[in-house]
């Protein structure tokens, strides 16, 4: 069973409130944190500063960036350099996203949650300005991952508003779209945009024409192509043949139930 609460001796001696929150956050994760790919607690944290990522497991080798605020998070998440987290999007060397909220007054996770790498594309990743010429770093350019833009079965929660999940539920769920990484990039934005869409539904069971009803935004997706409905059923034919989605005949499918 996990422990929620973050040990405050450890940061003691930091004045920033930042540092202490680093602290307290990369330490309560490398005690209690565990791989949602192979289930291992060895999670080794790396040295601070590492560009690549700040954990790995030393069972499977995955590898992950930790993000921790008070409060949860909004529909946009802060990261690095632009053009270096597009080259790890093209080289699928980017590492699996922890999102830790905590609550400041009692020192307790309240939220943690693990959005795989596989769900990261270019259009998740949103440009920001470049510093101004004033700045320490003039000229940096930073980006934002949009939250908003990930399906909800990329965002799966070890604790949930202060409830830790079953460990088998969060690795299950993990497995559910592994099937994602062996997509090309273009075929994995077409899949993510027609989950979104099944998601709106917000329908256990559906018919193709409900999803034909999103054919004018998945237009604007992609301008240049003149298949828009051909495109969504070829999506829902992969999703049925990797067991995300259930075909019952006569263009009606189901949602795979979640693991629970």
């Amino acid at each position: 069973m996990m422990n929620l609460s973050f040990e405050p001796t450890l940061a003691a001696s930091y004045r920033s409130a930042p540092q202490k929150v680093r602290v307290l956050s990369e330490n309560w994760v490398r005690r209690e944190g565990y791989c949602p790919s192979c289930g291992s607690s060895s999670l080794t944290k790396y040295a601070n500063n590492n560009p690549a990522a700040d954990f790995s497991c030393d069972k499977c080798r995955e590898q992950y960036e930790l993000k921790s605020q008070k409060g949860q998070f909004g529909p946009k998440v802060v990261d690095g350099a632009y053009e270096a987290m597009l080259a790890g999007l093209a080289s699928r060397r980017n590492p699996n996203l922890l999102l830790l909220n905590y609550d400041d007054k009692r020192l307790q996770v309240t939220n943690f949650i693990i959005v795989p790498k596989h769900f990261f594309v270019s259009d998740v990743i949103e440009q920001r300005k470049a510093l101004s010429a004033g700045a320490r770093r003039a000229g940096w350019v930073g980006c934002n991952i949009l939250l908003q833009r990930i399906p909800e079965a990329g965002r799966i929660f070890f604790i949930r508003e202060s409830k830790i999940e079953p460990k088998q539920s969060v690795v299950a769920k993990w497995k559910r779209t592994l099937f994602l990484r062996e997509e090309s990039d273009t075929a994995r934005g077409w899949l993510l945009d027609v989950m979104r869409c099944i998601e709106k539904l917000d329908k256990h069971i559906f018919s193709l024409g409900d999803v034909y009803r999103f054919e004018a935004e998945l237009r604007q997706a992609y301008p240049g192509n003149k298949h828009i409905k051909e495109k969504i059923r070829q999506q829902l034919q992969v999703l049925r043949d990797k067991r995300y989605l259930y075909f019952l005949g006569r263009g009606t499918y189901s949602r795979a139930e979640m693991p629970e």
